[in-house]
């Protein structure tokens, strides 16, 4: 079935018809990773957006269902260049297609994805809309297009009560996961580290936590624009008010940051990805990884006596990390869960637990 995507700009791309027939407006970007394409569709980060894959064979894997970062995909659409038409692995347990069927995800594949990303870099970040429709009016779809806006995302996505995850073996610690859109690896990485975690709703009041007695706080990743979630920023700063180690990942980077006096702006187009790489600027050494966001905290909004930026993007020099002048607080832009290296941030757990045993509750 013939299948067009019309973007903000005008253009207009015509291909195939892949997963569901819907017509669908959402947010454009790209993703320039070779695999993980059902890690990337699970992110919760995703949401209210349609990814396009600048690899040009998506699905020759297959899909599983241990690979699933959530209980569901969250991103609203798909856009290939070629989708195999039947995975080949050991793991594989289904196909891509059927997968978007399954959770009615509108794509398109035969478009020139790299044409698209390139007009996306260059011209930014903009919405589209994928139709199934014989007939229809440009005009009469862009006006749709203007009009969508990515809002509320954090609360479309975030738990609605707490849950628990026993630690693997010996349990040593307790860690309260706040749900801006997490994702299911970042809980393996803390269980595997001894870690009984708790996943709280995104909007759980500070005191609820505190009165917990975990003996430290992970800010979770999410979608969507940082500074819209006010309630949530107003109860991170009780939280950075108190003693309890932190430690946040992209979006809840992004959160802590503005509870503190930084401010955050849009990219032009984002990194997502998994092969940025990012300078440590204590020991000048550079790590590649996965990254999966449209804003970033803007750099000359950091009061030196509150945190240093402790990480860069090789790229472009923007805002990958922060640490607090606050002791036992300390953030990331990327992703340590995500292993793109496939271990060469995964140490940025190490040292959160270490900061817990420093003062284990």
């Amino acid at each position: 079935m013939k299948a067009t995507l019309i973007l903000e700009n005008g253009d207009v791309f015509t291909g195939r018809s892949i997963g569901a027939v819907a017509d669908r407006v959402c947010e454009m970007v790209f993703n320039t990773s070779m695999t993980g394409y059902q890690e990337i569709l699970t992110d919760p980060s995703y949401a209210g957006q349609g990814i396009v894959m600048s690899y040009p064979l998506i699905g020759n894997y297959g899909v599983n269902d241990e690979d699933n970062e959530s209980e569901r995909p969250w991103a609203q659409a798909f856009i290939v260049r070629h989708l195999a038409r039947r995975g080949s692995n050991f793991r594989c347990q289904g196909d891509l297609d059927a997968y978007l069927k399954q959770y009615h995800i509108t794509g398109i594949e035969g478009v020139d994805t790299r044409a698209l990303t390139r007009i996306l870099r260059s011209q930014g970040t903009m919405n589209g809309m994928i139709t199934c429709a014989e007939d229809f009016s440009v005009e009469t779809c862009l006006e749709k297009i203007r009009a969508y806006r990515v809002q509320d995302t954090v609360r479309q996505v975030t738990c609605h009560a707490p849950c628990v995850y026993p630690a693997d073996g010996q349990q040593k610690l307790r860690v309260a996961l706040m749900d801006y859109g997490f994702k299911k690896n970042m809980v393996r990485g803390l269980q595997k580290r001894g870690c009984e975690v708790t996943v709280f709703p995104a909007y759980t009041p500070a005191q609820t936590i505190l009165d917990g007695k975990f003996d430290g706080v992970m800010l979770s990743n999410g979608p969507g624009d940082p500074a819209e979630n006010v309630e949530i920023i107003a109860e991170l700063k009780t939280l950075y008010d108190s003693d309890i180690p932190i430690f946040a990942v992209c979006l809840g980077h992004q959160l802590l940051a503005l509870a503190n006096g930084c401010k955050t702006h849009k990219m032009t187009f984002g990194h997502r990805g998994a092969n940025h790489p990012v300078k440590e600027l204590a020991s000048g050494r550079c790590f590649i990884t996965s990254q999966n966001h449209g804003y970033v905290v803007t750099p000359e909004s950091v009061d030196p006596a509150v945190a240093k930026i402790s990480y860069v993007n090789v790229n472009e020099g923007s805002v990958e990390g922060l640490e607090y002048v606050r002791p036992n607080c300390f953030t990331v832009q990327f992703h340590p869960e995500a292993a793109p290296g496939p271990q060469d941030t995964a140490t940025l757990f190490d040292h959160f637990v270490q900061m817990m045993k420093g003062g284990a509750r």
